[in-house]
């Protein structure tokens, strides 16, 4: 039964990635499960509607149910109403786009944010995807609350980011990312620059809880030719005082008061 559910877990977090739809062969050879347990798994999700079977070309593809029950969890959990204002105002001093992460285990995962750029160019990744702890602000400010030994051994268990993949400044090794999450505890806030994506810089805060861990993150990111460093440094004073009236608002949010 734990095999069944491991490899249903697998089989939607592919489809995720794949939007478009795949063949059942591509999804049995990439997640490497026979094609006839592959075909066995997607049956039992297309009777459970997680995912549907593309009439036209046979392809797989995700229906918006996991969409629809991600949204009912944030919405009952009023993490969005707590933060969203703060976010917004955040977002308007910034001119660049604000993202609210929460901490989730051993990840950090993106559930809110507020675009402040109202003309050129205009940041906006994907929500809802596990934040790359190691090539990115959120991670870094992250992993700068906690000691160095957890701190390394969470980038080890998680992956080190390759330029080719991220920016290309992202850290290879263990000592280049721990150089960055040091330099954020320190300032009390993280900056990368070229570390994430190509000509993207952001920087990030933790947002901490009433048991002195952090509870999640608060980013600013946007083009290196408008979010310069120096324009980070600027910056820093606001997103740390815009990260503790999110925790001063926390209690607020059901989600939040489990992490606090």
């Amino acid at each position: 039964m734990s095999e069944v559910l491991g490899r249903s877990f697998k089989v939607l977090e592919y489809l995720a990635n794949h939007p478009e739809g795949v063949a059942l062969s591509t999804l049995a050879s990439d997640l490497q499960i026979p094609l006839s347990a592959s075909h066995r798994l997607l049956t039992e999700l297309i009777r459970y509607a997680y995912v549907r079977q593309e009439a036209r070309d046979g392809h797989y593809v995700l229906t918006i149910k996991l969409v629809s029950i991600g949204l009912s969890f944030l919405s009952n959990s009023g993490v969005v109403d707590v933060a969203q204002p703060l976010l917004d105002q955040l977002a308007k001093a910034s001119g660049e786009l604000v993202r609210l992460a929460v901490v989730d285990g051993d990840d950090l995962t993106f559930v809110a944010k507020a675009q402040g750029a109202t003309h050129g160019l205009r940041y906006d990744p994907d929500m809802g995807l596990s934040v790359a702890l190691s090539c990115s602000a959120a991670g870094h400010a992250w992993l700068s609350t906690l000691a160095d030994d957890d701190a390394m051994a969470l980038v080890a268990k998680k992956g080190l980011g390759k330029p080719e993949d991220f920016g290309p400044k992202a850290p290879t090794t263990l000592k280049a990312v721990m150089t960055y999450v040091k330099a954020a505890r320190q300032r009390g806030f993280s900056m990368i620059n070229e570390v994430f994506a190509p000509g993207m810089t952001a920087m990030a805060a933790p947002v901490w809880g009433n048991a002195g861990q952090a509870i999640g993150v608060i980013t600013i990111a946007g083009p290196a030719v408008r979010l310069t460093p120096q324009r980070m440094e600027e910056l820093g004073s606001t997103l740390m005082q815009a990260a503790a009236d999110v925790a001063r608002a926390s209690g607020g949010s059901a989600l939040f008061r489990k992490r606090a």
